[in-house]
C-alpha cells in the first residue's frame, strides 16, 4: 500500500515537519493495522523526518549529566502511538530491556549503538552478536514479533546524541521490564522527562 505524504510546503522547516509526520503516520495507522505493513511504511515516514536536524525544539534536545532523557514529543490521542526524543549523554545508555509493542528508532542527531538479545531454553539471555551501529538518517524497527529485548549506549565518546523513537501505544505509560543477564526480569515504567509538549498546530506564522 501507499503511505499518503503530508506536502512539502507544509513540512518545509520546523516544527511543521513533525506536525507532517504524525499526520501521515496518524493515517498509516487508520488504514491498516498490520504491523509489518506499519513498520515498512512508517519507517520510511520516520527516515524523511529525520534526514533534517532542523526542527526538534531545543528544550526537547537537552541532555542529563547523569542519564538519558526521554522527551514526549507527541501523543496520539487514543494512545496508537507516541513520538519521544531520546536524548544521551556521553557515555551514557540502556540496561536490556524490552518495550512490549512494536517501535521505530530514526537517528537524528550523533550515533548510537544497539545490542540484541534473545532468550535462551533456560531463560537467560544470550546476544545476537556484535551491537549495531545506527548513523544520521538511518531507522531501524522492533517489536516482540521481531526482537524486542536490546540494550542500546550513545556511540560518541565526547558529545551528546538524539534519537526519535516512535511506539505503538503511550510508551511512558507501559509496563516494561528491564533483564539480569540471566534473564530475570524488573518491572519498570519509563514516564517522561517533560512536563509540556511541543505545540505543533500552531499555523499563525504561516498564515
Amino acid at each position: 500500500m501507499s503511505v499518503a505524504l503530508a506536502p512539502e510546503s507544509d513540512t518545509g522547516v520546523g516544527i511543521a515537519r513533525l506536525r507532517g509526520f504524525v499526520t501521515s503516520l496518524a493515517e498509516l495507522l487508520a488504514s491498516t493495522r498490520d504491523e509489518a505493513e506499519i513498520l515498512q511504511s512508517g519507517a520510511k515516514l520516520l527516515a524523511r523526518l529525520v534526514a533534517h536536524d532542523d526542527w526538534l525544539p531545543d528544550q526537547f534536545a537537552v541532555p542529563h549529566p547523569d542519564r538519558y532523557q526521554q522527551y514526549l514529543l507527541h501523543c496520539d490521542s487514543r494512545e496508537r502511538f507516541s513520538v519521544v526524543s531520546f536524548v544521551w549523554g556521553p557515555g551514557q545508555g540502556t540496561p536490556i530491556h524490552d518495550h512490549r509493542v512494536w517501535g521505530l528508532v530514526g537517528m537524528l542527531r550523533g550515533k548510537e549503538s544497539a545490542e540484541r538479545f534473545v532468550r535462551k531454553p533456560d531463560g537467560a539471555l544470550a546476544s545476537l552478536g556484535e551491537p549495531e551501529l545506527l548513523l544520521p538518517g538511518q531507522v531501524e524497527a522492533v517489536s516482540p514479533r521481531i526482537g524486542d529485548i536490546h540494550r542500546v549506549t550513545n556511540a560518541e565518546p565526547d558529545r551528546p546524541s538524539i534519537s526519535i523513537h516512535v511506539y505503538g501505544g503511550n510508551i511512558g505509560a507501559v509496563e516494561r521490564a528491564t533483564y539480569a543477564p540471566d534473564g530475570t526480569p524488573k518491572r519498570f515504567i519509563s514516564g517522561y522527562a517533560n512536563t509540556v509538549v511541543p505545540n505543533l498546530w500552531d499555523r499563525s506564522a504561516k498564515a
